[in-house]
């Protein structure tokens, strides 16, 4: 992961973007964290990428993967209709 300062992404942007083939670029203000630089693709891939549900869990080690439904204390109500 490399990190810039703003001040020298606004001297290299090209620089920036070509680090960014490689991973996220973290981008500072005073020295602290403040943005990321992400390609296209790798901001796709983090966001699923409109990826249905069935490709999620046909993913690699989600069979280990646990799911845990909490369990419900109250009752369903009648629909109010009027």
């Amino acid at each position: 992961m490399t990190k810039i300062s703003s001040r020298e992404l606004n001297q290299d942007i090209s620089g920036a973007k070509n680090a960014a083939k490689n991973g996220p670029v973290i981008i500072t203000d005073r020295g602290r964290p403040a943005h990321v630089l992400l390609t296209f693709e790798e901001y796709r891939r983090m966001t699923c990428g409109g990826r249905k549900i069935a490709d999620l869990l046909a993913m690699p080690g989600v069979e280990d993967a646990e799911l845990v439904i909490p369990g419900r204390d109250e009752l369903p109500r009648p629909a109010d209709l009027s």
